[in-house]
């Protein structure tokens, strides 16, 4: 029979509702029977004692909100009788013991991806054109125009250009506005495009435009630089166009320090053209097509060969994210993480204010204490950096998410750390510094999943999971980003989004390490381009550098 609640951590002074509960409906609660006082919503909370304002209160065995009202036993927890609370921390013990999984099934595994001069194994082969600045986002639109249909990498064909044909025959035929609202389309009909790329073992070019490269503090300048750097030395990444203006504060040889620090052999075809230079616009982008041009002839000669598993860097990520999230999803994706770090490769854990509550835990973790350090100052400074801007990391959740049961900060970020696994901290970075040893490493980002998966994969991640309990289109341009839904509803209700389904954990159909397991197969499978990740699919080229500054 299916459980209809769970208590996480023994802990623990609230239980989550697996499915809706109704006022007045016995629950047992160890050897105890509790009477539900209100309706309690699938994901959300009900107290297991009679709490008093002040009292803690505690879930994944943490400290996660204070109360703020009486509340009793059986009652319903809301924002209304709870706030926001988490635990101190401080340099403590060492706590690197974990619970290493049995990989003998994935010790000989192997993946099919492109062997880089540096050592890197991407799972996709792309050439990447860039603007040091805003300035450039046009001309970098006019080389995306000139280049991606002729090459193969956009066709005219697509359900919704289908649709827009219908919608203009009914205008034309005198529907009025109503008319056309309630008027019923044609189904969409299965597309089929021959692959007509010239170069079949590009992936494509992507054009990575953003509002940054001048007019903010140099931090800003300097980090734009250093993540442009992180995708152009990337190992899905075969070489770039990168367009400068001039005058600029992101400026051609800063870019090129960032690439040295990430790769001093760095050997990739890379073409910077500088438009006050050069001068004339047309001569700009008539250089830039030929330049691009012959890098693609170049990027063509890389194929895929067989690589050990040791060689992924997987970005773990997190967005929309509802109450089921830290019970389904992300713990089975901290079980894929375990096994990867086993097996000795690379895991990265962003999203610094959904690790609120939590960083006792993980400072102690660290496999060192000069990383420890390093965590708890980032962590600091970033708290401390929003509260004098007149928030904190208490003002993380969402609307979606308070609605889905994270009704504050601590909760939604003790089950957030869940997709780390057990493993020990392998190291600390800021953003956007790259990865540099095998584990589970934690990168200091934002919560917004655009920025963070950025962030992810300019440090290196060569393919991202991205669990969501609300769904999400997110994407990224040169890395594959894997859906994994928290509920099977919505699977169902967004299947053209989400790759996988880590429900079965809610409804008992699968433990977490088996979603867990049935996460890496699937992760193995993109990596060696035996199957497209739906976000890669539908063309979500999601990229939005981290801007910590004002502009000045």
């Amino acid at each position: 029979m299916r459980a209809k609640t769970l208590k996480i951590h023994p802990k623990d002074n609230i239980e989550v509702a697996l499915i809706d509960l109704s006022e007045g409906q016995i629950i047992s609660a160890g050897n105890d029977k509790i009477t539900l006082l209100n309706n309690v919503a699938a994901k959300h909370k009900f107290a297991l004692k009679d709490f008093k304002p002040g009292d803690d209160v505690i879930m994944y065995g943490v400290l996660v909100g204070k109360a703020v009202l009486p509340i009793q036993i059986g009652d319903v927890v809301t924002t209304k009788n709870i706030k926001h609370a988490s635990g101190d921390y401080e340099l403590g013990e060492r706590k690197t013991n974990w619970l290493i999984p049995d990989t003998t099934a994935w010790k000989d595994r192997t993946f099919m991806g492109y062997h880089r001069a540096d050592g890197s194994v991407g799972v996709a082969n792309y050439w990447l054109v860039i603007p040091l600045v805003f300035c450039e986002n046009r001309n970098v639109k006019v080389i995306q125009d000139a280049f991606a249909k002729e090459l193969g990498y956009q066709t005219d064909t697509s359900p919704e250009r289908d649709h827009v044909q219908q919608l203009i025959k009914l205008y034309r035929s005198g529907k009025n506005a109503d008319e056309i609202l309630n008027s019923d389309l044609a189904a969409e009909t299965d597309i089929v495009t021959e692959d007509t790329r010239l170069f079949p073992n590009v992936d494509g070019i992507k054009f990575l435009t953003h509002s940054l490269g001048c007019a903010g503090i140099k931090e800003d300048t300097r980090d734009l630089c250093g993540l442009l750097a992180g995708y152009i030395t990337h190992a899905n990444v075969a070489g770039a166009t990168v367009l400068s203006l001039g005058c600029q504060n992101a400026q051609i040889d800063m870019l090129k320090a960032e690439i040295f620090k990430r790769d001093p052999n760095f050997s990739k075809p890379l073409y910077t053209l500088e438009q006050q230079q050069i001068g004339n616009e047309s001569d700009l982008l008539k250089l830039a097509v030929k330049q691009t041009f012959a890098g693609l002839i170049k990027a063509n000669e890389q194929y895929r060969q067989p690589a050990p598993l040791n060689k992924l860097c997987v970005g773990l990520e997190c967005g929309g994210s509802d109450g089921f999230s830290g019970i389904s999803a992300n713990p089975s994706l901290g079980h894929a993480s375990d096994i990867l770090v086993e097996l000795g490769g690379s895991v990265i854990l962003a999203e610094f204010p959904e690790l609120c509550g939590v960083e006792q835990e993980l400072s102690d973790r660290c496999i060192d204490e000069a990383t420890a350090d390093r965590f708890m100052h980032l962590m600091r400074s970033y708290n401390d950096k929003a509260k004098a801007l007149g928030s904190g990391f208490d003002s993380n959740p969402s609307a979606g998410n308070v609605r889905d049961g994270l009704i504050t900060d601590a909760i939604k970020s003790a089950g957030a750390a869940k997709k780390g696994g057990t493993s020990p901290i392998a190291d600390v970075l800021d953003y956007p510094e790259k990865v540099r040893k095998p584990g589970l490493t934690l990168l200091c980002t934002p919560g917004s999943d655009v920025e963070s998966t950025t962030a992810e994969v300019g440090s290196g991640a060569t393919i991202v999971v991205f669990t969501t309990g609300l769904g999400t289109p997110t994407g990224n341009p040169i890395a594959p980003v894997i859906k994994v839904s928290t509920n099977t509803k919505l699977y169902n209700k967004m299947h053209d989004i989400i790759d996988i389904d880590a429900g079965t954990v809610i409804s008992g159909d699968e433990s977490i390490n088996e979603a867990g397991e049935r996460i890496l197969e699937q992760i193995i499978r993109i990596a060696s381009g035996e199957e497209k990740a739906k976000a890669v699919a539908s063309g979500h080229d999601d990229f939005i550098p981290w801007k910590r500054g004002i502009s000045l």
